[in-house]
């Protein structure tokens, strides 16, 4: 399985960007696990052929873009080495829309962030679209 994060797995569409951050929507799934809050979406009816993924890091605790970048870097890589284990769900189960929001107030090593990803990823592949 190709280990590539290519353009079309890149949240970009601004409709589906807001659905994902409506307040009170009950279609959005949300939960934590340090330094991640994570939202995503399911897609039943027409699901993409691969979730697309959306990274956020806040400018408010990261002031220079340098900084923000190599978070974004690192969590981007992360998520490429081991989105196999969403991947290996059907379609119709697996997240369509998910987006990661870095909450911690200091850069963190790439080897705490892909332990986190790695349990994210776990824990959404262990989630039924229904719950």
């Amino acid at each position: 399985m190709s280990q590539t994060f290519s353009k079309d797995e890149r949240l970009s569409s601004h409709h589906t960007i807001e659905r994902l951050f409506k307040r009170g929507s009950t279609d959005v799934h949300t939960f934590y696990l340090f330094p991640f809050r994570v939202l995503y979406l399911y897609e039943p009816d027409s699901p993409p052929a691969l979730p697309q993924v959306l990274f956020s890091i806040s400018r408010r605790q990261f002031k220079k873009a340098v900084d923000r970048n190599l978070i974004r870097r690192r969590c981007r890589e992360a998520y490429r080495l081991n989105k196999t284990i969403l991947l290996q769900l059907p379609a119709p189960t697996r997240p369509a829309y998910i987006a990661f929001l870095y909450l911690a107030k200091e850069k963190a090593n790439y080897d705490v962030m892909e332990k986190a990803m790695r349990q994210l990823l776990t824990r959404m592949s262990k989630a039924s679209p229904a719950s």
